[in-house]
């Protein structure tokens, strides 16, 4: 009896060293959304990291949201009023919420070149739930509690600054021109690009 309590406390303890093996090998939290890379609209793979030294506006889009119009409107305003200045929009297709994003990429695309949509589009994800995108995995368990927390709709927003941290979070009822999304957008572009690092 003895040696079996002996051998089940080893067995025990092997098992609790294997669990802190495993977490000691666990992936490093991202500390930006440059770690990221995603697919494009047409399915090739795109690092995020192409886009140091600039500002993003990071947003879930959906095509038959009663927000839509009004908001790829805004999103095309903004993009085309500060893009030479370093500002991106990167848009997100998502069918979590209502179903109202239910066609395909290609459907997708031939829905926002009809709506003169010419920020950068991407590949259809999920920004919640099991299959959550690893990106929107970031920016949902972001160490930044005004930044954290679930998406709660279409065309939710995140700043992303020129270095790669997500600066603030907009709900998905504030349009992309609304002066508080505006300013918050001048302020990022007002600092200074990133140096590249030196070689060697």
């Amino acid at each position: 009896m003895l040696k079996a309590v002996v051998l089940m406390t080893a067995v025990s303890f092997g098992a609790m060293a294997l669990g802190g093996d495993e977490a000691k090998s666990a992936k490093p939290a991202a500390k930006s959304v440059y770690e990221f890379t995603v697919k494009d609209i047409d399915g090739k793979e795109v690092s995020l990291s192409k886009y140091k030294g600039d500002v993003l506006l990071i947003v879930n889009v959906a095509s038959e949201c009663g927000l839509t119009e009004k908001s790829y409107a805004g999103l095309e305003a903004v993009y085309k009023k500060y893009k030479d200045m370093g500002f991106k929009v990167l848009a997100f297709p998502a069918n979590n919420f209502g179903g109202q994003e239910p066609g395909t990429n290609a459907e997708i695309k031939t829905f926002c070149q009809k709506h003169s949509v010419s920020f950068d589009l991407f590949d259809k994800i999920s920004v919640k739930g099991a299959d959550q995108a690893p990106l929107y995995a970031y920016l949902t368990k972001h160490p930044e509690s005004a930044v954290a927390g679930d998406v709660q709709w279409n065309f939710q927003k995140y700043l992303v600054g020129r270095d790669g941290t997500v600066l603030a979070k907009f709900g998905p009822k504030i349009m992309p021109d609304e002066q508080q999304i505006t300013d918050a957008i001048e302020k990022a572009l007002s600092s200074e690009k990133p140096k590249p690092a030196s070689g060697g």
